[in-house]
């Protein structure tokens, strides 16, 4: 028998859940928090590492992969996307006592994402070279992200599974075993890049190619570690093999609540691609100097949305334990320590951007151009991080719909069009013969500064729309989630202490 969550009673299984329902907000938001910023920074680390040792091979291989590198986050983003609901639903009903339909909820995530991630690899590998004929790579920068992109592609079941687990683990409020996955992954995937990239020992010299295989086994190493953590239980959720048969109702609620984040997702990842697009024709050096810059910018978004992801668990539990007002505080808290915190490292890049950006490459060419990204772009890391964070506030609710519009303002409204109208001046609509001018065409400055003018008014946008305190009705109630059965319809007769009873 395994015991569960009661709403006033905690077993001895569960002990590794951070409950946010009760006692002091900021110390438990940071003991929940902290495993997520270090397992974010880590997925970071993964970036940083790939182009470390990529630069040892040339400014073509930086290139390649900095143009990937949106691409990229559009797969994680999805992931991330589709498994927001698995932290909503989760955190609701553990908060209200409901451990075994928390459990059914994790299953059908691993069913979904498995079906998302094949469909996705197979349409990504077939049209590889259009794809990257559209983000505007040339040449040898083309082969080289060829090489790179192509092994992506293979790696995207594993992708999906690792956040799959981690959107679990996060719900339950048990951080710290998603954080020692990532742990491993990050950990085997610094040890094996030199190997591949570069040729050491017996493995020979492959480059980008190098870099995804590294990446495909760190990921593979994670899903088989998560596997055995679901399945050994303890650790807030537990995988049963019974709930593995897809069950409509439950994946219809995952589809339901978490598509708006899958298209959050893709919204940010596609405005990627077009400002990776409105980069490419600066040239070489301006390229590499993006990526560098935007592995820099990573922190920023590691930190914040570590912290919102911490937020939506703890949101989502005082909103399954009906109490709103402890929803609110977390939220407060959250963006205060988030913003003060982003602050003062944005401030550490505006005084030493060449010790930052020298870490990656020596290229004076390249470090220039940086100096001049980093000193536009980096005072306004703390806004964007606030967004992320009040977007987190209102995932953990179930409104995903109101984070996915923030997305769009951000991205859409505000970043594309200012990037347009700034650094070129004037576009063409596609399919017609109307011109939009702006009158500026200041260069590729005008790429950065549309960065600020989205953070800034995103940030704003998002506080007043959070003020109005529409979120807090929540949305996991048992009488709307199928049973444990798979039929579809919420059994009455079957207690939740009963449902708990091992296969």
């Amino acid at each position: 028998m395994r015991l569960s969550i009661q709403r006033f009673g905690v077993a001895t299984s569960d002990r590794k859940r951070v409950d946010m329902t009760s006692g002091s907000i900021v110390p438990k938001l940071a003991r929940l928090a902290w495993p997520l910023v270090l397992g974010n920074l880590l997925q970071t680390f993964y970036n940083l590492a790939d182009v470390f040792w990529v630069g040892r091979v040339g400014p073509d291989a930086v290139a390649a992969v900095s143009l990937m590198f949106p691409l990229s986050w559009l797969f994680i983003s999805t992931a991330m996307g589709i498994t927001a609901a698995t932290v909503a639903l989760v955190s609701q009903h553990v908060g209200a006592g409901e451990d075994r339909l928390a459990d059914r909820v994790v299953a059908q995530t691993i069913l979904l994402t498995l079906a998302v991630s094949a469909a996705l690899a197979a349409l990504g590998y077939a049209f590889r070279r259009e794809v990257l004929a559209l983000i505007g790579a040339e040449g040898r920068v083309f082969v080289e992200s060829l090489a790179y992109i192509e092994v992506i592609f293979l790696s995207l079941p594993f992708v999906f599974l690792f956040f799959a687990f981690r959107a679990s683990l996060q719900g339950a409020g048990d951080t710290k075993t998603a954080m020692w996955l990532m742990v491993l992954s990050a950990g085997l995937n610094v040890v094996v890049d030199p190997f591949f990239i570069l040729g050491w020992g017996p493995v020979p010299a492959m480059g980008t190619r190098g870099a995804a295989w590294a990446t495909l086994l760190a990921r593979g190493a994670a899903v088989a570690a998560g596997i055995y953590v679901l399945l050994r239980g303890g650790f807030g959720v537990e995988l049963h093999f019974r709930d593995l048969r897809p069950d409509p109702a439950v994946l219809r609620r995952l589809i339901g609540v978490g598509y708006p984040a899958t298209i959050d997702g893709w919204a940010r990842s596609f405005s990627a691609v077009v400002m990776a697009a409105f980069v490419a024709p600066f040239g070489t050096a301006v390229i590499a100097a993006y990526g560098i810059g935007l592995r820099l910018m990573s922190v920023s978004w590691t930190v914040s949305g570590a912290v919102g992801q911490a937020t939506a668990t703890g949101v989502g539990q005082n909103l399954g334990a009906d109490t709103p007002d402890r929803a609110w505080a977390v939220t407060y808290a959250a963006i205060g320590g988030t913003m003060a915190l982003l602050f003062f490292v944005a401030g550490a890049c505006v005084l030493f951007p060449a010790f930052f950006l020298g870490i990656f490459i020596d290229d004076p060419a390249v470090i220039a151009e940086g100096r001049t990204f980093l000193r536009i772009i980096a005072p306004s890391w703390a806004f964007f991080g606030g967004t992320l964070v009040v977007q987190g506030a209102f995932r953990g609710a179930g409104q995903t719909k109101v984070a996915m519009a923030l997305s769009f303002l951000s991205q859409w409204v505000f970043r594309v069009p200012v990037a347009v109208g700034l650094a070129f001046g004037s576009l063409t609509v596609p399919g017609t013969a109307v011109v939009l001018d702006a009158g500026l065409g200041i260069g590729v400055a005008g790429v950065w500064i549309a960065y600020v003018v989205g953070a800034l008014a995103s940030f704003a946008i998002g506080i007043v729309w959070f003020r109005l305190g529409r979120w807090t009705d929540g949305l996991a109630e048992s009488t709307d989630t199928a049973t444990l059965d798979g039929s579809g319809s919420p059994s009455a007769e079957e207690p939740i202490e009963d449902l708990d009873a091992d296969d």
